[in-house]
């Protein structure tokens, strides 16, 4: 199967002014065409062998597959967390125009 041109990355933060700094680096970098913060998750997860429970927000990032890798490496320079949440999900299909719309947002900066 062929890699889908375009991604969703789910990445979590310690709240809503964590993601909204990162979102709007990432959009004017044109890492991304857009971020959507949730302001309010709960996160439980296991770290450093106890169980956590922590209020989080959740920031849901449209990109290129292509840009994986970059803009990985740029939530780890802005985030406050030493191991930061940072995954993917391909986007295999979609409404043609909003498709077209997040080709040309995340293109090279004009």
């Amino acid at each position: 199967m062929a890699r889908a041109q375009f991604s969703v990355a789910l990445v979590t933060t310690s709240g809503i002014d964590e993601a909204r700094k990162i979102a709007a680096d990432l959009v004017e970098k044109n890492l991304a065409a857009c971020c959507n913060i949730i302001p309010k998750v709960e996160s439980i997860y296991r770290w450093e062998g106890k169980v956590e429970n922590d209020a989080e927000a959740l920031m849901i990032v449209k990109t290129r597959a292509s840009f994986e890798k970059k803009l990985i490496k740029r939530v780890r320079e802005l985030h406050s967390y030493s191991v930061p949440e940072v995954i993917f999900l391909s986007i295999h299909d979609g409404n043609p125009d909003y498709i077209k719309w997040l080709a040309q947002s995340t293109s090279a900066k004009k």
